[in-house]
């Protein structure tokens, strides 16, 4: 029988493999019993406030064993994990907590300020856990260890691969989107894929998985993996994390919560890492810029880089490839909507940047509704089949635009263009909208231009994005000022914004112009704004330039 739930699989392996390891940090070693254990008192405290099927559990946390451990015991109760960006701010947390209806908030410590701005205006939440990591270890809400110390583990219940878990992700208006995705869709898509990836032969029971599991411990060669990037991402989760749990493996958690080469790297030799997931170039260009630069490593356990979210160039994966000639680089091509495609590296094959093999059943169409055929040269969105999200919480018309039926098939259109090749693979344009990532994060213009025109002196502005080598792309844009406003230094304008944002949603850079550029209609002309961005940044340069070769400092400002 195949259990479609990660709980029951989970329950299972904590049966069979009790004292293999399940989470490690640093000092702090789970094993498969002690995380089910934990994670089952942990849903004992959820229960006593009220949590049960369909409930909403918001995790407000940093990469640390207590992020699993409530993910687990919110499945176990049929109840639906929501992950929230800790570099989330008052409005942005309020806003998530309360389109989530979440009933449950478990938060860091550092983060509790703005958990004590937010609370008391959210009448739904039932239960406030405090995983303390500063060092008062005191705050809102009550004590996650206690909670565990306090209750008995919670019965186990009969489940369904139907039960949800949300995915928050950016929408059109700039605020989060909840992406609610049935659990048995990923137990059945690692059940099907993983197997190949680890030598093993194609499994259809959770008996099957938990024998997988076993046998890997039995032949000495246990999974191991490395999410380098937050938990609360979808590829932290969805491609560091979950597999590896799901057959038994150990999920290895950095300490830092900046990315730091060296203790990644450290971690990697010191634990026999074989699984490091990452996202693009925004990790993978420091990371093997520490390989060169730094100490010799021994690096031989490592056989999978996996990525997605953000562009991983063929330059960086052949030079992560020198260092570990044994392994094989995955990218992927995903949303938090739909998986499209993936292109794996290997030492002595070339390596692509931004062409993928689509996954079985993905199509590309044209703005007309036509297949785009291989090798025309034309454009179009790509459309996602199979196992997808049901839709987006409290969002039926953004569903209704996402998640279409073409000739009798439903399919997820995210809103990635493609075009395809004679030999069927996709090539990656680039996202239709105007929504820029930056090191994975998505920022929506919008967002950050109404915070922008808050500053008293500002008239308009328009955001975009600009490529960046190690983000990929990086915030910037052009304000106008209204008329008669004093002169304003750009910096000031975004340093008032840092209150309303986030830190990777501020423009990098902003240039002042005398009119932000906009159709007769009012509508935003990014193209234009752009030119006049590029513009202001070539007369910077040549005006620096021409005052260096006269012996002259550059101006202020320049």
């Amino acid at each position: 029988m195949l259990e479609r739930n990660y709980a029951d699989v989970w329950e299972a392996l904590a049966g069979t493999i009790p004292t293999a390891t399940a989470l490690l940090q640093g000092t702090v070693r789970r094993s498969w019993e002690e995380f089910e254990s934990r994670s089952a008192r942990l849903a004992g405290a959820f229960a006593a406030a009220g949590v049960g099927r369909n409930s909403k559990v918001a995790l407000y946390l940093y990469n640390g064993p207590e992020y699993l451990e409530a993910f687990f015991a919110t499945l176990k109760l049929r109840a639906v994990p929501v992950n929230v960006n800790y570099r989330y701010l008052d409005d942005e947390l309020a806003y998530l907590v309360d389109n989530a209806d979440a009933e449950v908030l478990v938060f860091h410590s550092s983060l509790g300020d703005r958990v004590e701005r937010v609370a008391p205006a959210s009448p739904k939440l039932k239960l406030l856990l405090r995983v303390d990591d500063s060092a008062d270890g005191a705050g809102i809400g009550e004590s996650y260890e206690a909670a565990i110390a306090l209750h008995e583990p919670a019965p186990r219940i009969p489940r369904s691969g139907d039960d949800i878990i949300m995915v928050y992700t950016g929408g059109t208006t700039g605020m989060p989107k909840g992406v609610m995705s049935s659990v048995g869709s990923g137990v059945d898509t690692y059940r099907t894929t993983v197997p190949a990836v680890l030598g093993l032969a194609p499994i259809e029971t959770t008996d099957g998985i938990v024998a997988a599991a076993q046998q890997l411990i039995d032949e000495d060669r246990p999974w191991s993996a490395l999410p380098a990037c937050p938990l609360m991402h979808g590829t932290g989760m969805g491609i560091g994390a979950l597999p590896a749990l799901t057959f038994g493996g150990c999920v290895v958690l950095l300490e830092g919560r900046g990315l730091d080469v060296d203790e990644l790297w450290s971690t990697v030799e010191r634990h026999a890492v074989n699984s490091i997931t990452v996202v693009g170039d925004a990790f993978a260009r420091p990371m093997l810029r520490g390989l060169r630069e730094g100490p010799p490593r021994q690096l031989d356990s490592v056989r999978l880089i996996l990525s997605a979210g953000a562009m991983f160039s063929a330059e960086v994966k052949d030079g992560l490839l020198e260092f570990m000639p044994g392994a094989a680089i995955i990218d992927y091509i995903a949303a938090t909507e739909g998986a499209m495609g993936y292109s794996v590296s290997m030492k002595g094959a070339p390596a692509a940047t931004g062409r993928f093999m689509p996954n079985p059943g993905v199509k590309v169409f044209a703005e007309d509704g036509t297949e785009v055929k291989p090798g025309s040269g034309d454009s179009g969105i790509v459309a996602v089949p199979g196992s997808i999200p049901e839709g987006y919480y409290h969002d039926d018309e953004k569903t209704a635009r996402t998640f279409k039926v073409i000739d009798g098939v439903r399919y997820s259109l995210p809103g990635d263009w493609a075009t395809v090749d004679a030999d069927g693979s996709i090539v990656l344009l680039g996202r239709g909208s105007q929504c820029i990532n930056t090191g994975g994060e998505k920022v929506f213009p919008e967002e950050v231009e109404e915070v922008l025109k808050l500053h008293p002196s500002v008239e308009d502005a328009l955001v975009f994005g600009v490529p960046d080598e190690r983000f990929g792309q990086r915030v910037v844009g052009v304000a106008s000022l209204s008329p008669g406003a004093p002169a304003v230094d750009p910096n000031e304008i975004v340093d008032a914004a840092r209150a309303k944002l986030s830190s990777y949603k501020l423009p990098r850079a902003l240039v002042l112009v005398d009119v932000v550029p906009r159709a007769a209609n009012g509508k935003a002309d990014y193209p234009g704004a752009k030119a006049i961005f590029e513009a202001s940044l070539s007369a910077a340069s040549s005006s620096t330039s021409a005052a260096a070769s006269a012996g002259s400092p550059p101006q202020a400002g320049q």
